[in-house]
C-alpha cells in the first residue's frame, strides 16, 4: 500500500462491505478497480464483490467484465468461480469487448494462470 490515504481506504471497504448487495455491476466493477489502481489490498472486499458479482455476472458490460478480473489479477486475489463465470459472460459478448477490453481481459486470466474449460 503505497498511497496517502489507506486509513480511507479501509473505512470504505468496511462500509462497502455492508452494503455490497445493493452495488450494481458498475459499483462492483469500480470498486476493486480503485482499490487496484491505488495497489490496496483488501481480502475480505474482493471476496465479497465476487461473492456478489457471480448471481449478477451477466449484467455486466464488457467494461466492466474486463475491469473486474484485471483488478483482481494486479491484486493477485484468486477466485476461480468469478473467473469462469466473467468467461462464460463474455463469449456471447466477445463482439461488444474493444481491443482495451480484450487485452485486459485475457492478460487477467493470464496473470491468474487460469484456465477455463467449456
Amino acid at each position: 500500500m503505497d498511497h496517502q490515504h489507506p486509513m480511507l481506504f479501509d473505512e470504505v471497504a468496511k462500509a462497502a462491505i455492508l452494503i455490497i448487495g445493493t452495488f450494481n455491476s458498475q459499483h462492483l466493477a469500480n470498486t476493486v478497480n480503485a482499490f487496484a489502481k491505488m495497489d490496496h489490498q483488501h481480502h475480505m472486499l474482493f471476496e465479497e464483490v465476487a461473492i456478489a458479482a457471480i448471481p449478477i455476472i451477466n449484467t455486466f458490460n464488457s467494461q466492466g467484465l474486463a475491469n473486474t478480473v484485471n483488478a483482481f489479477a494486479k491484486m493477485d486475489h484468486q477466485h476461480p468461480m468469478l473467473f469462469d463465470e466473467v468467461a462464460n459472460s463474455a463469449i456471447p459478448i466477445i463482439d461488444t469487448f474493444n481491443s482495451q477490453h480484450l487485452a485486459n481481459t485475457v492478460n487477467a486470466f493470464a496473470k491468474m494462470d487460469h484456465q477455463h474449460h467449456m
